[in-house]
């Protein structure tokens, strides 16, 4: 096999695959090879319209995820690696470039596109050579690609969603898996198999033996084995041309992308003489001797990961002292010690001293030295608004239900991480479903915690979402899960001309009287019923909040329809929820939330848009309101 006297040379070698692809990672592995999985952090948002052909595009994604890695390691991993690997795969068909579908209706367009017709599937491969040479680090770079002609049978729609529904197509370039499922959908390949499972293996194969065939042949620089590969000069420091990396060699020539200079110098040491070329993150990595240089941590690195490391000790106090009252307490009997605090709650001194000391350093607690030289303890301004439970903004019905609920699920983080699913059975013995079930037929005070919690967020959120756009063309609005209806209330007061319906399952209406506000007006009423399968009420607006990223896509579906065909042209849907930032790195409530591993996702603004937009509604408007939840307007086409 062409590859297993490469495999010998590669011994010893730190080889790096940037992508976090399994496809890739099988394919490689089932091959002989040894190497790292460090999957890049390039953004893959590059102008598609920039490129004059479909390869073109791959392999500039695949260099610039090579180069990031390759790049990134001798500074954020303290290694430097010999060769990095970086692919990217595309679907192409009637001109258009096809990647990861967003949501079942894109992989169903997709798919619908291929159907009875042959299309190609492009992979860009690029190989990063990394040489260190005294104080700098030198890049040589070849890529190529390789296109493998596939024809799809004609497809059913029964066969397309019945495909869909399987989940294959959702994280697969073109919306097909060929070596699973999707390979019953394929009339014919022509081509490398192994390039539309995600990377093109002899191709591969052939270029490492060219590689260290010709590495130590000067007479071989810069040629091509076909049209599909390159490599490009390597620029010394000196000036002249340094040994290149060629894929054959026949006739040179050179690499026209214009982000293809292969060699990046990465200085080791500032201020040494020697080469000019640096890398854009140059900075000091190791002594002139070849050593590390061991700097001292930043106090403010140390600061930050202690942080993240006592995080859970914090909340833990926080819920604690929740539970115990301590907030209550001291709103009523401001200025108690610690062995009088420990009186009142029933707790050891011991206990609750380390917990009144604790919930100082938070800042949550503040505390003053009395004439016996005790300390004596009293709220801060952020108690007083959040924590007590009868504060106009409290949280504490919330923090009970993280407490209760939130913390036993995150203690099963591992387990979820590794199956990528709830935990909720191993936390409750029960599912998630089970659970609310059993919440909701359950005893009042265990509805009524239920409710509470909801109400919190509602009620810290109901005015900013309530005003974050102008609601004076719709006259009736519907809540669909409001649940107590605090959302409605405040829409109701900011909007006077708007009447709410209030839509949520009988046993959450029938306490609602319960969070009903003091001279509140009569535009807002309760309807009992299960959005799901009751007919929804009547209303040229309808409001979502808190209510998509919970459910799994198909319930999404089914919701949205349900809306979309009860709303005629120019109703409005107001969806509110966490959007998350384009680029998925923020905000961490969000991200956070989604570990938590449920049916449903959390999504950014663009995506939330497509997927309304895939039922009819077109954005109008959306608003990032600087609080826990964000807005967005659409209205029906």
């Amino acid at each position: 096999m062409v590859l297993n006297p490469v495999i010998s040379k590669l011994a010893g070698k730190l080889v790096v695959l940037a992508s976090a692809s399994p496809r890739r990672l099988e394919i490689l592995r089932n091959a002989g090879l040894r190497f790292e999985v460090v999957p890049s952090w390039f953004k893959e948002t590059l102008d598609k319209g920039l490129f004059k052909s479909p390869h073109e595009y791959a392999v500039e994604t695949a260099k610039q995820k090579a180069l990031e890695v390759a790049r990134r390691m001798p500074f954020k991993h303290l290694k430097t690696p010999d060769i990095v690997i970086g692919a990217d795969t595309i679907v192409t068909v009637d001109g258009m470039i096809l990647e990861k579908p967003a949501d079942k209706d894109d992989a169903y367009r997709m798919l619908s596109s291929l159907s009875g017709k042959e299309h190609s599937v492009f992979t860009g491969v690029a190989i990063v050579l990394c040489h260190e040479k005294e104080n700098e680090v030198d890049y040589q770079l070849i890529d190529f690609y390789e296109e493998t002609k596939v024809k799809f049978s004609d497809l059913s729609e029964d066969m397309l969603w019945e495909y869909i529904n399987s989940g294959e197509p959702m994280d697969k370039a073109g919306g097909y898996g060929i070596q699973a499922l999707g390979g019953m959908l394929v009339e014919y390949v022509h081509g490398d198999f192994f390039n539309v499972v995600g990377f093109p293996l002899n191709h591969f194969c052939k270029q490492l033996n060219l590689i260290f065939n010709n590495y130590e042949s000067e007479s071989d620089c810069l040629g091509q084995n076909d049209n599909h590969s390159s490599s490009a000069v390597i620029q010394s420091s000196s000036g002249t041309s340094d040994k290149c990396i060629s894929s054959s060699s026949q006739t040179p020539r050179t690499h026209s992308s214009p982000s293809a200079s292969p060699l990046h110098k990465v200085k080791r040491k500032s201020g040494e003489s020697g080469s000019a070329w640096t890398s854009v993150n140059s900075s000091p990595l190791i002594t002139g001797g070849g050593e590390r240089e061991e700097s001292k941590p930043k106090n403010e690195d140390l600061k930050r990961l202690t942080e993240l490391m006592d995080g859970f000790k914090a909340s833990k106090a926080l819920f604690t002292a929740s539970k115990l009252c301590l907030f209550d307490l001291l709103h009523r009997t401001p200025g108690l010690d610690a062995v009088q605090v420990a009186q009142e709650i029933k707790a050891s001194v011991k206990g609750t001293e380390c917990l009144l000391e604790a919930c100082v350093s938070l800042g949550l607690l503040k505390s003053t030295d009395t004439t016996c030289k005790k300390p004596a303890y009293e709220n801060t301004y952020l108690a007083t608004r959040f924590l007590q439970s009868d504060a106009l903004f409290s949280l504490h019905g919330y923090i009970q239900h993280c407490n209760d609920k939130l913390w036993p699920l995150f203690s099963h983080l591992e387990s979820a991480v590794q199956e990528g699913i709830s935990q909720h059975k191993r936390a409750f013995s029960k599912t998630s479903n089970e659970t609310l079930k059993d919440t909701l037929c359950s005893n009042q005070e265990d509805k009524m915690k239920f409710m509470k919690a909801m109400h919190c967020i509602a009620n810290i959120t109901g005015k900013s979402i309530a005003t974050a756009f102008d609601l004076s063309n719709y006259k009736t609005a519907c809540d669909l899960g409001g649940c107590t209806g605090t959302m409605a209330y405040e829409f109701s007061k900011v909007h006077p001309g708007l009447s709410v319906i209030v839509f949520d399952l009988p046993a959450v209406t029938e306490l609602s009287e319960h969070f009903r506000p003091q001279h509140v007006n009569n535009r807002v009423s309760f309807v009992a019923g299960d959005f799901f399968q009751d007919e929804l009420p009547k209303a040229d607006l309808y409001v979502l909040a808190r209510v998509l990223h919970d459910l799994s896509d198909e319930k999404v579906h089914i919701l949205l329809k349900k809306i979309a065909d009860a709303c005629t042209p120019g109703c409005g849907l107001l969806l509110s929820e966490i959007f998350l930032d384009e680029d998925r790195r923020g905000p961490s409530r969000g991200l956070l939330q989604a570990l938590s591993m449920s049916q449903g996702k959390q999504r950014s603004a663009t995506e939330y848009s497509l997927l309304l937009k895939s039922h009819g509604f077109m954005t109008a408007h959306v608003t990032h309101t600087d609080g826990l939840l964000d807005a967005m307007l659409c209205i029906r086409a």
